[in-house]
C-alpha cells in the first residue's frame, strides 16, 4: 500500500482569490497529488506519492503558474522574510506617492478651474511612466503568468485598466505634440493614481492579514529560548532545543516552564492560561505534569522532561492551529467558484461598457474611461479573503481560549448543532469516581469485601476498578492474586481466586446469573446518584460496594447556557436508570439514555442524526471514538484518552462543559463574520460595477474603492479578536 506524503509550502506572488483557486487547480493536475491553497496563510497544502511526483516538481509546477514557493521555515525566518518584503513594498510605494503627487495636484487644480500649476504634457508622461512601468511591473507580471496559465487574475484587470489610460495618454499627447488636433485631456494621473492606490490596499491589507496570525505568533513566542537544565551534577543555561527527554530541570519562580514535564520536586501555582483558556493557577505538586511555556508562580520546582520539542503540548497546539487555518470550509470553496469565473466576466462586461458608449454615446474618451473603471472596480481579492481571513483570526483566538480545532469545517458547522449528545462520566463528572459505601454481608468485614473485589479489578481499567484500588491502597488493603479473569465492557468481570469463582459488577449482570439482590437497597443508592456493584462468590452475595462521581461546578450553568442557544443536551450514561435520573436532574438535562453500552454509543448518535438533526458528541475515553466519529461535530476533552482526541474535531483543553459553550459560541461569531465579508465583498462589485458603467464612477474613486475592499474585509475578520468566553 502506497502512502502518501504531507507537505507545506510558502508560496509567494499570489494577490486574489483566482491566484489560489488556479495554482490548487495546477497541483491538482500533477499525479497522484491532493492540494489545496490558503491566499490568508499564503501555503500550499500537499499530499503526494513520491513513486509519481517528488517536491522539486511541485515547485516546478508552482513556478510554471507563476509563483515562488519553498518548503515551510520556522515561524521565526517566515516573518523575518515577510518583514523585509513589506519594507520593500513600502519603499516602492513612498516613490510611487513622490511621482503621482504631482499629478494628483494637477488634477485638482484643473477640477478647481486654476491653471496655476499646470503641467506639460511631457512632464506628466515623465511622472506616470515609471509608476506604470516599474512600479507597477508586478501587475504586468502576474497578468501574463495568469493568462500563459490559462487563468485571469486582478492583475490582468488592472494591468488592462492602467494600460488602457496610460496609452490613451500617450496617443494624445503624441498627436498633440505633431498638432494633429485631438485636443483631448490626458489620463496620466488616473494610471499613476490606479496603481499607487492599489499598492496602498496591498499594504494595508499585508499588515492585517499580519494581525490576523498574532494569536498563533503569541504562541510560538511563549516558550522561553533557555532552560536551567541539570547535567552531570552541574546546572547548565541551555537552550531548550538542546533538551532531552530524562533531563532534569529547575524552574524558577516567574520563570515560563520551557518543555512538559514531571515534577520532581517542589510545590508551586502555574498558571495555564495559554494553554486551557482557564484564568485561575493550578497548584501542582510532586508528580504532578506541567507543560512548555505555562508559568511558574510562587515557588522552585525541580522537574525531570517527559516531552521535548515538537512533542511538547505547545508543539502540538501549533500545529493544530496551523491545520485548521489552511484547511478550507465548504462556503470558502463556494467563493472559490465563482472567483474563477469572475475576472473573464468582468472582462466582458467592461468591453460591452465600451462598446455601449462608443456606440449610443458616439464619443470614445467617455467609452474608454468608464470601461477602464468597470475593471479596475471589479476585484476578486475581498471574496476571497472573506472566509479565510476570519478562519484564522477565529481558531487562533480559539487556541488561546483552550479550543483546538481541527479544521475550518468542524467550526462551520458546530454553529448548527441542534443536539448536543454529552458522555456522563468524565464529561459532566470529574471523571474521578470514589467509594462512599461498603454493605459486606454477614460472613464478611468491609475490609475484607474490598480487599476481594480490588483483587478481581486490578486488570480491569474500567474507572470504578480504579477507584476500587486507589480506595484499597488508602486503606492499606493489598489485592491478592486471581486466574482466568474475564470482563465484559460495561458489565462486569469473572475470576478465579484460590480455586473459588468470583463476580464483580452491575447488579443487572450479578441478576443474569442468577443471584438475587436486594432492589430496595440498590435503588435507594442509586438515587442519590451514586453506582452500585456487587461481588458475588460461588453464586454467594458478598456484598455491595457505592461510588459517586462529583458533577463538574460548570456542567450545571453550561446545560442552562446550551438550552438558551436552542440546543438540546441529551446524556449518555451506562449506569443504571435511576442513577442516571438522578445525576441528569442534578445537571438541569430532560433527556437521557441509561444502561448504554460502550459499544451503542455511535448508534445513539446515529439515531439523533437520522431525525434530520445536526448532532455533536462530547466525550472523553476510549469507548466514546465511535460516536465521536460518527457525529456530525465532535468535542474531546483534553483529560480524556489520546484516541478520544484524535477521533475528535475540536479538542477542549479545559476539561469542563462550558468550553463547548464557547466553541458553538465562536462558531456563531465566526460564520456571523464571513456573512458580513461576503456581503462586502458582493456589494462592492454588485454596487460599483452598475456605476461604473452608467460613467457614475471614475477611474481613481473606483481603485480607492477596490483598494479597500479587501482591506474593509480583513478589518472587519479581525474584530474577532473581541470575542469573550462565557463567564460561569
Amino acid at each position: 500500500m502506497k502512502t502518501a506524503i504531507h507537505t507545506d509550502l510558502q508560496v509567494t506572488g499570489m494577490n486574489c482569490a483566482s491566484c489560489s483557486a488556479r495554482l490548487e487547480k495546477v497541483l491538482n493536475k500533477l499525479p497522484d497529488v491532493s492540494a489545496t491553497v490558503n491566499i490568508a496563510t499564503e501555503k500550499a497544502h500537499i499530499d503526494y506519492l513520491v513513486s509519481s511526483t517528488d517536491l522539486p516538481e511541485l515547485i516546478k509546477a508552482i513556478q510554471g503558474a507563476g509563483f515562488d514557493a519553498h518548503p515551510l521555515r520556522d515561524f521565526t525566518a517566515e516573518k523575518k522574510e515577510r518583514a523585509a518584503a513589506y519594507r520593500k513594498e513600502q519603499i516602492r510605494f513612498a516613490i510611487s506617492v513622490a511621482l503621482t503627487l504631482p499629478l494628483l495636484i494637477e488634477m485638482v487644480m484643473m477640477f478647481t478651474g486654476s491653471h496655476a500649476m499646470f503641467l506639460p504634457g511631457w512632464l506628466q508622461f515623465a511622472l506616470a511612466t515609471p509608476v506604470q512601468f516599474w512600479i507597477g511591473q508586478r501587475f504586468y507580471n502576474g497578468a501574463w503568468s495568469s493568462i500563459k496559465g490559462g487563468g485571469a487574475n486582478m492583475d490582468v484587470l488592472v494591468a488592462l485598466g492602467t494600460s488602457a489610460a496610460y496609452l490613451f495618454s500617450c496617443t494624445v499627447l503624441l498627436a498633440n505634440t505633431f498638432e494633429m488636433g485631438m485636443g483631448m485631456p490626458l489620463y496620466f494621473e488616473a494610471s499613476a493614481m490606479l496603481i499607487t492606490l492599489i499598492l496602498l490596499g496591498k499594504l494595508l491589507e499585508a499588515r492585517a492579514k499580519g494581525k490576523a496570525s498574532s494569536a498563533l505568533e503569541a504562541l510560538i513566542n511563549l516558550q522561553p529560548k533557555t532552560a536551567h537544565v541539570e547535567r552531570d551534577g552541574a546546572m547548565l543555561e541551555l537552550a531548550v532545543d538542546q533538551m532531552h527527554p530524562d533531563d532534569v530541570f529547575l524552574v524558577r519562580p516567574g520563570e515560563s516552564i520551557p518543555v512538559d514535564g514531571i515534577i520532581i520536586g517542589g510545590a508551586s501555582s502555574v498558571d495555564e492560561a495559554m494553554l486551557t483558556g482557564e484564568s485561575l493557577p493550578q497548584n501542582k505538586q510532586a508528580d504532578d505534569k506541567v507543560y512548555a511555556a505555562t508559568f511558574n508562580q510562587h515557588s522552585l520546582l525541580k522537574c525531570r522532561a517527559i516531552a521535548v520539542g515538537s512533542h511538547t503540548q505547545l508543539a502540538a497546539i501549533i500545529r493544530l492551529v496551523e491545520q485548521a487555518q489552511g484547511s478550507k470550509a465548504a462556503i470558502q470553496k463556494l467563493a472559490d467558484r465563482i472567483s474563477a469565473v469572475f475576472v473573464p466576466i468582468v472582462l466582458v462586461i467592461a468591453l460591452l461598457t465600451f462598446a455601449g458608449w462608443w456606440l449610443f454615446g458616439g464619443e470614445f474618451v467617455p467609452a474608454l474611461i468608464n470601461a477602464v473603471s468597470v475593471l479596475v472596480i471589479a476585484c476578486p481579492c475581498a471574496l476571497g479573503l472573506a472566509t479565510p481571513t476570519a478562519l484564522v483570526v477565529s481558531t487562533g483566538r480559539a487556541a488561546q481560549a483552550g479550543i483546538l480545532v481541527k479544521d475550518a469545517s468542524a467550526l462551520e458547522h458546530a454553529h448548527k448543532l441542534s443536539v448536543l449528545v454529552v458522555d456522563k462520566t468524565g464529561t459532566l463528572t470529574e471523571g474521578k469516581p470514589g467509594v462512599t459505601d461498603a454493605f459486606p454481608s454477614d460472613s464478611l468485614t468491609a475490609d475484607e469485601l474490598l480487599q476481594l473485589a480490588a483483587t478481581l479489578a486490578q486488570s480491569s481499567t474500567h474507572p470504578l476498578s480504579r477507584a476500587l484500588l486507589d480506595h484499597a491502597q488508602s486503606r492499606q488493603l493489598m489485592p491478592s492474586q486471581s486466574e482466568n479473569i474475564i470482563e465484559l465492557p460495561g458489565q462486569g468481570l469473572s475470576a478465579e481466586i484460590n480455586g473459588l469463582q468470583y463476580l464483580l459488577g452491575s447488579p443487572t449482570f450479578i441478576k443474569e446469573s442468577g443471584i438475587t439482590l436486594d432492589d430496595a437497597q440498590i435503588l435507594a443508592l442509586q438515587q442519590q446518584g451514586k453506582s452500585v456493584i456487587a461481588l458475588v462468590r460461588d453464586n454467594a452475595l458478598l456484598g455491595y460496594i457505592a461510588f459517586a462521581d462529583q458533577l463538574r461546578d460548570s456542567s450545571l450553568s453550561a446545560v442552562s447556557r446550551l438550552n438558551d442557544m436552542g440546543i438540546k443536551v441529551v446524556m449518555l450514561s451506562g449506569d443504571n436508570q435511576a442513577t442516571a435520573q438522578a445525576i441528569a436532574a442534578q445537571s438541569g438535562i430532560t433527556e437521557f439514555r441509561a444502561e448504554v453500552m460502550p459499544q451503542d454509543k455511535s448508534s445513539v448518535v446515529e439515531s439523533l442524526k437520522s431525525a434530520e438533526q445536526l448532532v455533536g458528541m462530547v466525550g472523553d475515553g476510549i469507548n466514546d471514538a465511535p460516536a465521536l466519529a460518527a457525529a456530525d461535530v465532535s468535542f474531546a476533552m483534553r483529560s480524556g484518552s489520546d484516541i478520544a482526541i484524535e477521533a475528535a474535531d475540536i479538542t477542549l483543553m479545559r476539561n469542563d462543559l462550558m468550553s463547548v459553550v464557547d466553541a458553538i459560541s465562536l462558531s456563531r461569531a465566526t460564520l456571523k463574520k464571513i456573512r458580513q465579508n461576503l456581503f462586502f465583498a458582493f456589494a462592492y462589485n454588485v454596487l460599483g460595477i452598475p456605476l461604473a458603467m452608467m460613467g457614475l464612477l471614475s477611474p481613481v474613486i473606483a481603485g480607492a474603492a477596490m483598494a479597500m475592499s479587501s482591506v474593509s474585509v480583513v478589518t472587519n475578520a479581525l474584530l474577532l479578536k473581541r470575542w469573550k468566553q462565557e463567564k460561569m
